[in-house]
């Protein structure tokens, strides 16, 4: 497996740190002996370190990392090149001459298409930087123009009140109003600092705070524990929760805080609400509940905000969960999901089973630590058993925990809350039907660098982040809790388009680890890394037999089965799902290949007997030198190597001689020499072994050479 890779950020800062004394030092021997090479490589790797600092932080796109793997080939080259002219060995390089005249002519054209390529790269990130910048500039003189309008048309008519209002004594308690007081969470655990910041809060003079977080993150939760916590009840006289979610209009948000204060019924108790709680002698606590629902629409904003405004001017009125109010620092921020132990705490209250088990550990996973995901599943638990609502959610998903009628006991009805918000946009719903399918997230370089049909990703992303349908890993990967992926892949699957492009990004990743896998670019095996998941889930969904990039998608499951074999010693699920068709006879070959691989020699003869019949149907010497090189390496698992396989090993270096491919040569001879070595022949192996070290070096491969 290999190792954690460090931040971006820093790997470039270290990278070009090291190659700025490196660049200075090659230009003055450029000036003193104009050596050939020196002034081509200075100016591609300038251009290169330009380039990759003018990328989104996090990772390359797949077209420039394949420049870099070939740069990083020519430079080999070019290294090797100068080693031989070293060698003082006259006789030896003028036998080596045809070789040496090759290499140098790589050397040449690898040069001028890196400085082509990177220049160019250059300048075309420079060019989408203004581009951006410009639609940028556009978007917010729109936002400006738009705010602007909403200031100067969002008045509200200041009517008069037919309400017939009772002036309350002073001493008037809120248990003498209509208002109910919802009763104490009884199990409340992993918001202990969000609770404390709270109180500090609440003790200064005439507070206003915000409690923000997506549907089911437990905001109702907080502002209960504040209502009943013994400081909240000692300072306030008056407490009062009115929950908002009926309302739509700012006068039927005063008509349901009236309600709950025992005002007479009116067309407007906007001012009557206002002058209750400016007439109170002693300190009040107003909490909006699920304000959002007459706040979120544009055609309501206005009116609720002058409302709010309203009650925000009353000295001893503290408020709590309302919008565009002007806050009492320090700030909340928007709540987070709970920690693996809180969500443990709250799991084991409700089911009152302290024993951790790996059943208890499964669904905890499933709930994303979403604290209503929580709940939901541990009642569920403590009614049905955790054996039966694990093999319900297997097939149900979501919907086992949907059974209520209430956002409060409806998981998917709260996630459908927060999915209907006026402030999801089309673009953002895309997204999100995306990220349904991609557990690993995306990184910001990802998503801009996919070409995925959707107009201006990055809003895209802030709403989804802003309406905590999407958050922000610590690694910077915008991904989807599981309840949420599950909910929107039961009820808004994305599209095929959407599909297909993130298949497309993937293909030419995987394609792309292919074509330079005797380089073990870090970069790349870093990016395919971080969405083995995402890679697995994508390509999945591209194997049923009627998907249009199925030949495609099949030769990608085995290129990332190749990665899984070297990386981590073992094959991918979806090797065993692939639907091959009979008539296509060179995927079949390439699946014997990746079979062979990792299956013991006793279970070699039948798939090596058929792998040969197909080639039979197709004219592809590198493949089938390839499919022969592997079934000659079935020594390597069996007790007893036989003449079987050397001559198949023979036969695959005579093919790969036959098209002059080097690396399927050395290939041969690397398994040759080890084959001899299991023999005995130690004189031969060693012989075999230099040749194809020799080989493995003059064509860059940095992984055998």
């Amino acid at each position: 497996m290999p190792e954690p890779d460090p931040a971006p950020g820093a790997r470039l800062h270290q990278l070009t740190t090291s190659l700025a004394p490196a660049i200075t030092l090659l230009e003055e021997l450029n000036d003193a002996f104009g050596p050939p090479f020196i002034q081509p490589i200075v100016q591609t790797v300038q251009a290169l370190i330009t380039g990759v600092q003018s990328e989104t932080t996090g990772s390359l796109p797949p077209s420039v990392l394949d420049k870099i793997a070939e740069f990083t080939d020519t430079l080999h080259k070019i290294y090797t090149f100068i080693e031989i002219q070293q060698d003082g060995n006259r006789i030896s390089q003028f036998f080596r001459q045809s070789e040496v005249n090759k290499l140098l002519k790589d050397c040449h054209t690898g040069l001028e298409q890196a400085i082509e390529t990177f220049k160019v790269q250059t300048g075309f990130t420079m060019l989408n930087d203004i581009i951006q910048i410009q639609h940028e500039e556009e978007t917010m003189h729109q936002e400006l123009l738009q705010l602007i309008a909403t200031l100067s048309d969002g008045t509200m008519s200041d009517r008069s009140s037919s309400v017939s209002y009772k002036k309350v004594n002073g001493s008037q308690l809120s248990s003498n109003s209509l208002s109910l007081l919802p009763s104490k969470p009884k199990i409340f655990h992993g918001r202990d600092s969000e609770l404390k910041h709270i109180m500090e809060v609440l003790s200064l003079n005439a507070p206003r705070i915000v409690i923000l977080g997506g549907g089911g993150m437990g905001k109702t939760s907080l502002a209960r524990a504040t209502l009943h916590h013994r400081d909240t009840c000692t300072k306030f006289q008056h407490r009062f929760f009115v929950s908002a979610e009926a309302a739509t209009t700012a006068v039927e948000l005063a008509a349901l805080i009236g309600l709950h204060l025992g005002l007479d019924p009116g067309n407007d108790l906007t001012k009557p609400v206002v002058r209750y709680f400016t007439w109170q002698t002693g300190p009040c606590l107003l909490i909006l509940d699920n304000l959002e629902t007459p706040w979120e629409p544009i055609q309501s904003r206005g009116g609720v905000e002058i409302f709010l405004s309203l009650l925000a001017d009353v000295e001893h009125l503290a408020l709590m969960r309302p919008g565009q109010v002007l806050w009492t620092p320090p700030f909340l921020h928007p709540l987070q999901l709970l920690s693996d132990e809180a969500s443990q705490q709250v799991f084991e209250e409700i089911t009152d089973d302290p024993h951790v088990s790996n059943e208890m550990t499964q669904l905890l996973a499933v709930t994303g630590n979403m604290p209503l995901a929580v709940d939901l599943m541990a009642h569920l638990v403590d009614y049905e058993g955790i054996d039966s609502v694990l093999t319900r959610w297997k097939v149900e998903k979501t919907a086992v925990l949907s059974t209520g009628q209430h956002r409060t006991s409806n998981l998917d009805a709260s996630i459908a809350l927060s999915y209907s918000s006026p402030h999801i946009t089309p673009g953002a719903r895309e997204l999100l039907h995306l990220l349904s399918i991609l557990p690993d997230g995306l990184s910001d370089a990802e998503l801009t660098q996919s070409n995925l049909p959707i107009g201006d990703i990055q809003a895209c992303k802030s709403v989804l982040i802003g309406t905590s349908l999407a958050y922000k890993d610590i690694k910077g990967r915008l991904r989807s809790l599981v309840p949420i992926r599950e909910h929107i892949q039961q009820f808004s699957p994305p599209s095929e388009a959407l599909v297909q492009a993130i298949r497309k990004s993937f293909h030419h990743l995987l394609a792309l680890y292919q074509k330079h896998d005797d380089t073990h670019l870090g970069v790349i095996l870093s990016q395919i890394t971080a969405n083995l998941a995402n890679l697995e889930e994508v390509l999945q969904h591209g194997l049923h037999p009627g998907s249009p990039d199925l030949s495609a998608t099949i030769h990608c499951v085995l290129s990332l089965n190749s990665f899984f074999r070297v990386t981590r010693d073992h094959e991918t699920h979806l090797l065993q799902i692939i639907p091959i068709h009979t008539c296509d006879h060179r995927m079949h070959v390439l699946y014997i290949i990746e079979y062979l691989s990792l299956r013991p020699a006793r279970d070699h003869d039948q798939p090596i007997t058929q792998g040969i019949s197909h080639l039979q149907h197709f004219h592809d010497p590198k493949l089938e030198a390839r499919f022969y090189t592997v079934a000659g390496a079935a020594f390597l698992t069996s007790s007893q190597p036989n003449s079987q396989h050397l001559k198949f090993l023979e036969k695959a270096l005579a093919l790969s001689s036959s098209i002059g491919d080097s690396k399927g040569q050395y290939l041969a001879l690397i398994h040759m020499a080890y084959f001899k070595w299991r023999i005995g022949d130690f004189k031969s192996s060693l012989a075999i072994s230099e040749e194809g070290h020799q080989l493995a070096y003059q064509t860059a491969d940095l992984y055998h050479g």
